[in-house]
């Protein structure tokens, strides 16, 4: 069976690497573009078709329902999963009524991400359209935890955050790891793109 081609499209660099690297790492999925405008999305999925578009809602050119709109008349056969910052109804019902597939908050872990793309590439119906409240991550961290992911978010390594809370380096590692774990992440690389799309939705309000 081939892989299931996917093109990324996102606006923000380190949050479109951190969604590739959880695809590229998975079986059976294959990043063949990515994009960081509608613009840039339309042409190179036009050149590539892929199966699945997992799109941004909000871009600098327009929204990830302009995509859709596109995708819909270009490209029928090619599936859409909405991958965003902004979950609210009023979004969600744009996406569903554009004709989006899956709508995704970004705080959604990356087994789910895998499963929408795969859900959505075969047609299946995918249950419910997922998602994982901000607030609800961090209900699940300990103080210390949240403390830990602040400075993972901004980049710091484990010896840096080791320094600014006063605990030993070793400890730090073991927070990492349950902070990925309670986020269902893999990487640091991915909180980094968390901490990025929660920044960016604080920013544009």
């Amino acid at each position: 069976m081939s892989d299931i081609t996917v093109l990324v499209l996102d606006d923000h660099e380190v949050v479109r690497r951190g969604i590739c690297d959880i695809l590229e790492r998975a079986d059976g999925i294959a990043v063949v573009a990515e994009a960081s405008t509608v613009a840039q999305a339309v042409r190179r999925a036009e050149a590539v078709r892929p199966q699945v578009i997992l799109s941004d809602l909000r871009l600098p050119d327009g929204t990830g329902l302009d995509v859709i709109n596109h995708v819909r008349g270009k490209l029928p056969d090619t599936r859409v999963v909405v991958l965003t910052s902004y979950d609210d109804d009023e979004a969600r019902a744009a996406a569903r009524n554009a004709g989006a597939d899956v709508f995704l908050a970004k705080t959604a872990g990356s087994t789910e991400v895998l499963q929408a793309v795969r859900d959505a590439a075969s047609g299946r119906e995918h249950g419910q359209h997922i998602s994982v409240h901000e607030d609800d991550v961090i209900a699940r961290l300990t103080p210390m935890e949240r403390r830990v992911l602040d400075h993972v978010g901004a980049g710091l390594a484990n010896r840096e955050i080791a320094e600014k809370l006063g605990i030993a380096e070793k400890t730090v590692k073991n927070h990492v790891t349950s902070v990925l774990a309670k986020m269902g992440l893999q990487r640091r690389t991915q909180v980094v793109a968390w901490a990025t799309a929660k920044r960016a939705h604080s920013f544009r309000g």
